[in-house]
């Protein structure tokens, strides 16, 4: 069966009642999974705490080698290890890892026009075979995307470190669990949109605001090479709900 990713992002790790919620759904898959975490809100706090203030550049973090050591801080080890506890607390064998290990996710440093994203990184390569290993013995990886770079680790937007992962591995899906069940059209989810109809949505601003990156970003999962895209929450993840995004238009699968 072929495995599905899962990328959570940072808003909802430090809320206990998701977490619960969270283990026990995922708990309940009948595919295999990979999980990919963020963790900028407790970024964000441990910066201001330290007197840094958080930038950003299109909605990726500008991390500096003072962030740098933060950012590994919370995401290899606060909020990583929380997942964790709370997804082995509710039956799932998860262990956690992040991309240095092994070298499993290799980075370059982003460029961003004339702006020096200091140690924000992309992706190049990501060792699938350790993944699909973990897959087989029935552990659910939990990833911090803390990647390996030519010199440094790296920062990693998680939103792309999940796209490539579903790539690498040849996921039936990336899913991007969010606060919504899916993209509205006239109050109602849609099941499914192709890429077409997608970019449609947003250039007649019937997609806007901050479901336009969400939407962006399961677009480009798509360019990866993965089949289909989810955008849902933590109820359409357990029912099979959401909006799906493909490149054909297709009925929304209920299983994969």
């Amino acid at each position: 069966m072929q495995p599905i990713v899962i990328k959570i992002g940072g808003h909802e790790l430090d809320d206990e009642t998701f977490l619960v919620a969270l283990a026990d759904v995922i708990q309940g898959l009948d595919q295999p999974v990979v999980i990919v975490h963020g963790g900028g809100k407790e970024i964000s706090n441990l910066q201001a705490k330290m007197g840094i203030e958080p930038r950003y550049l299109n909605g990726v973090r500008v991390t500096d080698r003072e962030s740098l050591t933060l950012v590994e801080m919370v995401l290899c080890g606060t909020a990583n290890r929380r997942l964790v506890r709370y997804l082995v607390m509710g039956g799932v064998e998860a262990q956690g890892i992040s991309g240095l290990d092994r070298g499993l996710i290799r980075a370059e440093k982003m460029q961003n026009g004339d702006v020096d994203m200091g140690f924000t990184g992309e992706v190049t390569a990501v060792r699938g075979d350790i993944l699909l290993s973990m897959l087989e013995q029935g552990i659910t990886p939990v990833l911090a995307p803390i990647c390996l770079g030519p010199d440094s680790s790296y920062n990693v937007n998680a939103d792309h470190v999940a796209g490539a992962v579903a790539g690498a591995i040849e996921a039936a899906k990336v899913v991007f669990l969010t606060n919504v069940e899916g993209v509205l059209v006239d109050g109602q989810v849609q099941p499914s949109l192709t890429v077409d109809a997608a970019e449609a949505l947003i250039a007649d601003g019937t997609i806007f605001g901050g479901m336009i990156p969400k939407v962006q970003t399961a677009l480009a999962a798509l360019g990866r090479g993965v089949p289909q895209a989810v955008i849902t929450n933590l109820t359409g993840l357990g029912s099979h709900g959401g909006t799906v995004f493909s490149f054909e238009s297709t009925p929304a699968k209920k299983e994969v």
